[in-house]
């Protein structure tokens, strides 16, 4: 490990000691000093993070809070340092991409039967952040209803309520609210109550709004969709402008490296090194390094690789390995390593370790497809030309912080209206014998576990959780061009489910992938209605004035039949897989536990969104961020006596909730995630260096 060694106590050292605002130079120099160049790591962790993504930093920042814990992040992609500037820019996110470049990790599916028969991209981010440093910044969470489903799913599931689950998603963010002008430009509600003031995720709303933005929830209000006063609250149903991930300092994008990771001061407890693909974990009856009785084997050592034919190496693990590769990185690497169905393991030629039939299965994510106008007026792509400024390293123009935020969740209601919705429901009800059928697995504990996530998703249609999300979007579209406008429909509880596996026992080799989309024919129907909504969205004022012509999918298509045809070869990915590392009880096909150890393993934890068993009517980064920090606390409360948080009783907003900024005060600005220890920690601390009795200090 590395350390800094004092001879004095120096007035420096001091400065480093406490939290303080740090300039853009200083901001360059300190993060490197988590972050590995040289490839030089000590031999034994007590903890490795095999992933570097929205959760993995943000655990690793949490973790090594405690200075008697040791953690190192594995991270398959580079650390991003060559394109910090473009990730930098929220509005690179529409016009400038990552994706497709060697920052994504350019997963493809199979060939879809029900979706043109096409293979259809996957992007995720291969970089220190993860999904965090190229995805579109929305920060929008599941509801109320559908945590609590989740909940309900598994044995000690208070752990993972909306009780415990909301303190946690206001601990990771920062909230700033609009200035008057912006929110009077948007017609922008929220409350307060429901962010978090101190947390390292910086959260607001863009610095420049697209004067069409102001109309979508007053035409979603007139077609019968009400706007919801606090969105972020545990009723997310209705029409909102949504938060986004942006630092209204300087309006950059802040992600799980820029919030949890760069602000910190030099920790010798932290090691994050980049370009190494975890290969596989190395297990043992017994750990010598934490003794069990347990039955179960334990990680002893991870393996990785810097190319798939370079050298591999192996890193002692103390304590335990925690998997963060998110919803295709996670089932792979326990693939790798033999952890998963029997039938997978062999086939591909890996040694059974731990036959877990759930691994990879589960699958599940949310599709989408759009309805595309020809504008009479601005859009923020049109406007972009004349934006684009010299700016110093480190910022972003207010323009360029712009992004597609408008959106509204549509429930069953909103959908086939109130007769024809509960009848829709129990035809549901009755394919289920039907369904489990197209399960791809030969386990009975899977196709049990579909049967549980199958009910708990048709009990959300009975409630006002959104079904479909609708999505303005002001970035040009390929079809349209820069002079276009989009409203997007997106399904957000699939009844198709699909599953990962390999075929190949190496990590370097990409997964098969089959999302099965469009397997049930309820999703066929519920994008079709959400597609229709967004038709009529665009065709009423006052949004309508902005709308000219249609132009795709047209006016030709017409009819049910016309939009199931067109609607299959223009479905793609929202970029939201999960749940395949189910947290469900290993006899319905389930991975982890409510402590999100994976069954059959004595020191593994999986920590992403792969172990969400139900899709939320939700973007994923923000859950990810509480799942992370409700992790961290289950950790250090098991090795380091820290108490979990009590889950106090969480009331969701009233209905009535005014206009937020009229009466609220801004958050008051706070320092990072981990700038400091506790007062007591340093105090030691700084009193052994004075007396002598140190001779290195960790910060």
């Amino acid at each position: 490990m590395r350390s800094l060694v004092l001879t004095t106590l120096s007035l420096s050292a001091l400065s480093l000691a406490f939290p303080h605002e740090y300039d853009d130079h200083e901001l360059n120099q300190l993060h490197k000093r988590n972050i590995i160049y040289n490839g030089q790591i000590a031999e034994a962790y007590d903890f490795v993070i095999a992933g570097g993504g929205t959760a993995g930093l943000a655990l690793a920042a949490r973790l090594s809070e405690d200075t008697n814990t040791t953690v190192l992040v594995l991270e398959a992609g580079d650390t991003g340092d060559a394109v910090k500037n473009s990730v930098d820019v929220p509005g690179n996110a529409y016009y400038s991409s990552l994706l497709g470049s060697s920052y994504d990790w350019k997963y493809m599916t199979v060939q879809q039967p029900n979706a043109g028969n096409r293979e259809l991209p996957w992007a995720r981010g291969k970089i220190l952040g993860g999904s965090s440093a190229v995805n579109g910044l929305y920060m929008v969470r599941p509801s109320k209803l559908e945590v609590d489903s989740w909940a309900s799913l598994i044995p000690k599931g208070d752990l993972w309520n909306w009780n415990s689950l909301f303190p946690n998603m206001k601990k990771s963010e920062t909230f700033t609210k609009p200035s008057a002008e912006i929110q009077a430009a948007g017609a922008i509600q929220y409350d307060p109550q429901s962010h978090g003031s101190s947390g390292p995720v910086k959260t607001s709303y863009p610095g420049y709004i697209v004067p069409v933005v102001g109309n979508w929830t007053q035409t979603l209000e007139d077609i019968g969709i009400p706007r919801t006063p606090d969105a972020n609250g545990g009723e997310s149903w209705g029409a909102f402008i949504a938060t986004s991930a942006i630092n209204p300092s300087n309006w950059t994008r802040s992600y799980s490296r820029s919030a949890y990771i760069d602000p910190l001061p030099f920790r010798a407890n932290l090691d994050i090194l980049a370009n190494s693909t975890v290969t596989r974990l190395l297990f043992s009856p017994i750990n010598s390094f934490a003794p069990t009785t347990a039955p179960n084997l334990t990680a002893s050592q991870v393996e990785f690789a810097s190319t798939a034919d370079g050298p591999k190496r192996t890193v002692n693990v103390r304590k335990e390995v925690i998997i963060t590769g998110g919803a295709v990185g996670s089932p792979h690497m326990l693939l790798a390593s033999g952890v998963g169905p029997r039938d997978v393991l062999e086939a591909a030629g890996v040694q059974v370790n731990v036959e877990l039939p759930g691994v990879g299965q589960h699958l599940q994510d949310h599709i989408s497809t759009e309805v595309v106008w020809k504008a009479s007026t601005d859009t923020a792509a049109s406007l972009r030309g004349g934006s684009v400024t010299d700016l110093p390293n480190g910022q972003s123009s207010p323009f360029l912080s712009f992004i597609n935020s408008a959106t509204a969740y549509a429930n069953s209601t909103d959908l086939f209206g109130f007769d024809f919705g509960p009848v829709y429901r129990k035809n549901i009800e009755g394919s289920l014998a039907e369904a489990r059928n197209m399960i791809p697995s030969q386990y009975e504990e899977v196709k049990k576990g579909y049967d549980a996530i199958f009910k708990a998703t048709l009990d959300l249609m009975a409630t006002p959780v959104g079904q479909v999300e609708l999505l303005l979007s002001l970035t040009g579209t390929a079809v349209g061009g820069d002079q276009s406008i989009a409203i997007q429909a997106a399904l957000q509880h699939p009844f198709s489910h699909g599953r990962l596996y390999i075929k190949s026992p190496s990590t370097f080799d990409p997964p098969v992938i089959d999302p099965q989309y469009l397997t049930h024919n309820a999703d066929v129907v519920s994008l079709r209605e959400g597609l229709k909504l967004a038709r009529k969205l665009g065709e009423t004022a006052p949004l309508s004035a902005s709308l000219v012509q249609e132009i795709s999918p047209g006016p030709n298509v017409k009819t049910d039949d016309d939009w199931d045809k067109w609607l299959a070869g223009a479905i793609g990915t929202e970029y939201h897989p999960s749940c395949s590392c189910a947290m469900l009880p290993q006899e319905l096909g389930g991975v982890v536990d409510a402590e999100l150890k994976v069954y059959g393993l004595d020191n593994v934890r999986v920590a992403d969104a792969s172990v969400f068993p139900i899709q939320f009517a939700a973007h994923l980064q923000a859950p990810v961020y509480g799942l992370a920090e409700q992790a961290a606390n289950i950790i250090r409360s098991k090795y380091n006596g820290v108490p979990l948080p009590s889950a106090t009783t969480v009331a969701p907003p009233s209905a009535t909730t005014t206009l937020a900024a009229q009466t609220s005060t801004p958050p008051e600005k706070s320092s990072a995630v981990g700038t400091s220890m506790g007062i007591q920690q340093w105090y030691l601390v700084i009193a052994g260096v004075v007396a002598g009795a140190f001779s290195v200090l960790v910060l």
